[in-house]
């Protein structure tokens, strides 16, 4: 038996591949699924089983595709109606795959569709959970996802969790392994771990959500607090993973066109896509096309295109590096943003050297900020998210989150200069970006971040544990 996490960083997400005696179980994949035939390849296996957690609603997975190029059964739990062919599991269900078995476990509440499964190995013995959304490391799932009006409440679906919690993960055996869809960064919950992988034992001791002596009243309570709005793509992509897509070859065909410096520019005017910059920070700081967008490949590119794009039908055209064309249109269509048409062929340096006019974003070290605040009260804006913000930030600045940046905009001067940083550099570009295309061009970004700040000894208010936020 082989059991390998693989894990996107960029997603925080984890799927699965699974193999004994040569027949193979995949769970959850990503879009692009010729890594997984291509690894069954190598152990001379052939996928059987496609098993699906939920209808993702952060990325798209890579169900429709795999089971048509493999001829893999995709299987989803009780409550599941996908519009293709799929076999839903009934709670209890088991799935022979070599000498081990698989079990459906219906685990209500992240979604009503939600199935945890069980793996049990050769001799029968309860092995490791495949949880999906239903438990993370150090967390659970969001109840607010699944929501309908008139019908299930954020409350009824965290009443539900307790219940799956409960019955049917918590009586499991200390040693069992847990195998979560997603780690810390993932917008599907609050607080999780960093680690990936964990026993069901310790997750006991160390996860809020799994005290023994929590009442379901509490565990509602504590689930629900401090919820933020899910981003605005997330219904997008659960209609697709629930419908179907487009395959990703005619969507990489299409989005790795090379254009001229000419045909870029009549391209953006003739469609109205988005130009969206994907180099790093620094290098669109010193150059830019007018109104372009920037969101690097270097951080957490594919969530933040769902973020703040947040219509997966927007036209895009890209620039990007020399050789990352194909990357970077690949984790777009992650998040289900299908509609790249095309990337700016030499990069930017070609549109410079066309004589084609270009923007830049004006920087300051925070020694040079540190001189200004001494001097005049400068406003400073904090785009960095609001525990971040609250558990330590520079006295005199105003906490404007990148995930709400529209929320905010009268609040930016339009008659004097001012700052924006957050925690290193990559947000505020990303705020500078999304200002600068809105019109607003009197900012100045802080180079470093908050880190830079606290290193030039700018006061910053007295540290609170987010922990205790």
């Amino acid at each position: 038996m082989k059991i390998e996490q693989i894990y996107t960083g960029c997603l925080a997400q984890g799927a699965y591949y699974i193999e004994s005696q040569g027949e193979v179980a995949i769970i959850d994949p990503l879009r692009e699924v010729h890594p997984y035939i291509k690894r069954a390849k190598l152990d001379d296996a052939k996928i059987k089983y496609i098993f699906e957690t939920h209808f993702h609603a952060d990325f798209v997975s890579g169900h429709v595709t795999l089971a048509k190029e493999t001829g893999a059964t995709i299987i989803y739990g009780p409550n599941a109606n996908p519009s293709f062919d799929a076999l839903i599991a009934t709670d209890g269900q088991e799935f022979k795959l070599g000498d081990i078995t698989i079990t459906a476990l219906h685990t209500p509440g992240h979604t009503m569709e939600s199935t945890t499964y069980l793996l049990r190995d050769e001799n029968g013995k309860d092995h490791a959970i495949f949880s999906g959304d239903t438990l993370f490391l150090g967390d659970v799932g969001r109840p607010d996802l699944a929501q309908k009006m008139g019908v299930l409440t954020e409350r009824d679906l965290a009443g539900f969790l307790f219940d799956s919690l409960r019955n049917k993960i918590m009586p499991l055996a200390n040693d069992v392994i847990v195998y979560p869809a997603h780690g810390a960064g993932s917008a599907c919950g609050k607080n999780m771990m960093k680690e990936t992988v964990d026993t069901l034992g310790n997750q006991k001791k160390m996860n809020y959500a799994l005290r023994a002596d929590m009442t379901k009243q509490e565990f509602v309570e504590e689930v629900i607090d401090g919820l933020l709005p899910p981003p605005q793509y997330f219904p997008l992509n659960v209609k697709m993973n629930k419908e179907g897509y487009e395959d990703i070859n005619t969507v990489l065909e299409r989005g790795t066109r090379s254009l001229s410096p000419k045909a870029f520019e009549a391209a953006a005017n003739e469609t109205g896509a988005i130009v969206l910059d994907v180099r790093h920070q620094d290098d669109f700081a010193k150059g830019h096309i007018p109104r372009s967008i920037f969101i690097g490949l270097d951080g957490s590119f594919a969530p933040w295109v769902g973020a703040l794009i947040a219509d997966t039908q927007q036209p895009i055209l890209l620039v990007t590096p020399i050789g990352l064309e194909k990357e970077a249109v690949t984790r777009l269509s992650r998040v289900g943003f299908d509609g790249t048409l095309g990337y700016l062929e030499g990069g930017f340096e070609a549109w410079k050297k066309a004589s084609m006019e270009y923007d830049t974003v004006s920087q300051v070290d925070a020694t040079e900020l540190k001189k200004v605040l001494e001097a005049e009260k400068a406003p400073v804006f904090d785009v960095r998210k609001e525990s971040e913000y609250v558990s330590e930030h520079v006295l005199t600045a105003e906490n404007t989150p990148l995930d709400f940046l529209n929320d905010h905009l009268s609040e930016f001067p339009d008659n004097k200069p001012f700052y924006v940083h957050c925690a290193g550099g990559y947000r505020s570009m990303i705020a500078s970006s999304i200002l600068k295309s809105r019109g607003i061009h009197n900012l100045i970004d802080v180079k470093g971040g908050f880190k830079a700040i606290q290193e030039a000894g700018i006061p910053v208010s007295e540290f609170v544990c987010p922990t205790t936020l």
